[in-house]
């Protein structure tokens, strides 16, 4: 059900695309000519996604998209907004779509099996099925599903050394051990699976259209997911039937704030929360103090702050 007049599009292809480069400049006019804001980040792997704008827009942009053939088959998910929940427009070359750091590791050559949100609570409530989480800590901490593994790891190019080194896999059978990974929007725990398989692993499974798939297809009611789920945008969090949570954004850090949070001493809207206030000195919090203040004040122009132009980089 819509709510909001912004349409927010997020999307993935794992795809050979030997001319990522010179997609880049004609990507961003044509979003720049939409009205669209985001991020879209182009490799020789594929294509990773989130854009928001009027939802026409962002419909054409999708098409556009479609129209070449080894994106024809792209998906997307979409979530509604009463704010724009991007302040720019960026498209960017990357050696990855999502850095994992271990060179020939590609789901379009092999992956594990795709699981759908209707299946996947039969799958991780099998007690020999090893359900790990592939977020980041902090996103971890928002929620997560039931009983999985937290990895602790800062980013997820971390993840190959944590699968290394830990028992929970190393004592086990890499025929018979069944591994069940799930992130945010899917592209994540695909290309873990892919690292799972390029290591031996033979049942190896993953949640297709991630965290937010489920949360969009399965009621609280039947729901093994507990808590909120971190977006890498505006909105912040999202919980289920993709409803906002209640988690603001530190615009120092990038990482989300909680309620409790919000409350302590460390949190100052627009320049630091506790988890990042002795990372920066005084100088650096009055300058984005500053910031800060110039945002507002476009907010209350309703015009764009200068500071939140349309890049390539």
């Amino acid at each position: 059900m819509q709510s909001g007049s912004y349409l927010t599009a997020a999307f993935y292809k794992f795809v050979e695309l030997t001319d990522y480069a010179e997609r880049r400049e004609p990507l961003l006019l044509l979003c720049n000519k939409l009205g669209i804001r985001g991020l879209i980040l182009l490799a020789r792997e594929g294509i990773n996604s989130t854009i928001a704008g009027e939802p026409d827009a962002v419909r054409l942009l999708l098409a556009h998209l479609r129209a070449d053939p080894l994106l024809a088959d792209l998906q997307h998910k979409e979530s509604w907004a009463n704010k724009a929940p991007f302040r720019r427009m960026k498209v960017k070359l990357k050696k990855e779509i999502v850095t994992l750091g271990v060179a020939g590791v590609s789901p379009t050559k092999m992956v594990g099996q795709y699981v759908k949100p209707q299946d996947w609570n039969a799958l991780i409530s099998d007690p020999n099925v090893l359900v790990i989480d592939t977020r980041n800590d902090y996103e971890v901490e928002l929620g997560s599903f039931k009983g999985a593994i937290n990895p602790n790891i800062e980013t997820f190019s971390a993840l190959p050394g944590w699968l290394d080194s830990t028992t929970l896999l190393n004592n086990r059978s890499k025929k018979t051990t069944k591994v069940a990974m799930f992130c945010t929007g899917g592209i994540r725990c695909e290309k873990s699976t892919a690292l799972l398989k390029e290591k031996g692993y033979e049942q190896v499974y993953h949640l297709e259209g991630g965290i937010l798939k489920y949360l969009e297809h399965i009621t609280p009611e039947q729901s093994l997911w507990e808590g909120a789920c971190f977006v890498f945008d505006e909105r912040v969090s999202v919980e289920h039937g993709l409803k906002l949570g209640p988690h603001q954004l530190c615009r120092c850090c990038r990482q989300p704030v909680s309620e409790i949070a919000a409350a302590s001493p460390k949190f100052e809207l627009g320049v630091s929360c506790p988890r990042c206030f002795e990372k920066t000195t005084d100088e650096q919090k009055q300058s984005a103090r500053e910031r800060q203040r110039q945002c507002e004040l476009a907010e209350q122009r309703q015009e764009t702050h200068v500071g939140q132009s349309t890049t390539l980089s």
